[in-house]
């Protein structure tokens, strides 16, 4: 663990990897460090925000070396709501994506089975990225495990839903993306106006359920 002085105000903790990274990011938001006002975290890194007329740089680099990552469960919940409990968020998928067989292909799986995988697994939010709402989801089932697409698109409709690497994520609005696209989801994942924008938030607990089954009759949605 390598701590970074980030301006006046933050500290940016650098880890070894993703797995690293989720458990110190699970730690801190179990036993919050006096005085941090926001937490950021990345694959390999987590933000941390400060108030210094409560705390100081000093004091919150000792506190982290205290924390061991060794007994932390990164795959975890802790997202809770106003009860107190863990938050669970459920995506219905209507599985159309143009690259659905494409991947079924890659991991040796027939069609159904990669939507049955693709269900089955719990994920976790790891960190957002690349556009507003988007959330680099963690848990997939490594057999589902497949690279970028060598070609990306320039255009990718809002609310695909896509795998790539060890990650799935749901789009929250066209964009370019270069992600293996599964289905779509109805469901919105970026309001600008709400608190948070996003149900996505880092630590949050995610299930895809099916919204309904492929239309065997229906192409694939090309974007």
């Amino acid at each position: 663990m390598e701590i970074l002085r980030y301006g006046s105000r933050a500290l940016l903790v650098e880890v070894r990897d993703l797995d690293q990274a989720a458990r110190l990011h699970t730690a801190l938001l179990r036993d919050p460090l006096p005085g941090v006002r926001e937490l950021v975290p990345a694959a390999r890194t987590v933000l941390l925000r400060y108030d210094p007329r409560t705390t100081d740089r000093a004091r919150l680099t000792a506190a982290l070396r205290t924390v061991d990552l060794r007994t932390v469960d990164p795959g975890a919940s802790t997202t809770a709501g106003a009860n107190g409990a863990g938050v669970t968020v459920e995506i219905p998928v209507r599985y159309d994506g143009a690259d659905l067989a494409e991947v079924a292909g890659l991991c040796g799986l027939t069609v159904p089975q990669v939507i049955a995988r693709h269900c089955a697994a719990t994920y976790r939010v790891a960190f957002c990225g690349f556009a507003p709402g988007f959330a680099y989801l963690t848990g997939a089932d490594p057999a589902l495990r497949v690279p970028r697409r060598t070609v990306p698109r320039t255009r990718v409709p809002a609310g695909s839903v896509a795998v790539a690497d060890e990650f799935t994520g749901v789009y929250p609005r066209e964009s370019p993306g270069g992600w293996h696209l599964l289905g779509t989801t109805g469901v919105s994942l970026w309001n600008p106006g709400a608190h948070p924008p996003t149900p996505l938030t880092p630590g949050t607990t995610v299930r895809f359920t099916p919204a309904g089954p492929p239309d065997p009759q229906a192409p694939p949605r090309r974007p």
